[in-house]
């Protein structure tokens, strides 16, 4: 995997742009990232996660802390589209300051979920703990960012 870029590397390339704030649309990212959180807890308490249903949290964990990460971008008044999109939303990272073995955890997290969606990646239990674990981490710290 290559290493990750920087925000600006984005922003000059014309992939993350920069607009009016809609804090709107960063308001239902917010609420469903948080029903999100609370499904994939109560699925995980109610069934638990194994190794056949890892590549459901690994998804839905992505899919939780993307959200809180485009709330902020959208907050601040950007916008990514195009090749390269997640990415330059995972970037972000590093500008709100979390250190870059999360941003870094996270980009791979972003690459292994595309491997789910479109060829088949199959991941397991112990993988799937981290991901759990990751999220927890993360997750109160970009909602401080927001809130």
């Amino acid at each position: 995997m290559r290493p990750l870029k920087t925000f600006d590397e984005f922003l000059e390339k014309g992939i993350m742009k920069k607009r009016t704030p809609d804090l709107a649309r960063a308001n239902s990212l917010l609420k469903e990232a948080k029903k999100r959180k609370k499904f994939l807890h109560e699925l995980f308490k109610k069934i638990g996660l194994n190794d056949e249903n890892a590549n459901y949290f690994v998804e839905n964990s992505y899919d939780t802390l993307i959200e809180l990460i485009r709330a902020k971008l959208l907050i601040q008044g950007f916008y990514a589209s195009g090749e390269g999109a997640h990415e330059a939303e995972v970037s972000f990272m590093r500008n709100l300051g979390f250190p870059e073995k999360e941003a870094r955890f996270m980009n791979d997290l972003r690459y292994f979920r595309n491997g789910i969606l479109y060829y088949g990646k199959d991941f397991d239990a112990s993988y799937g703990n981290k991901v759990l674990d990751f999220l927890d981490k993360l997750y109160p710290k970009l909602m401080g960012f927001i809130m």
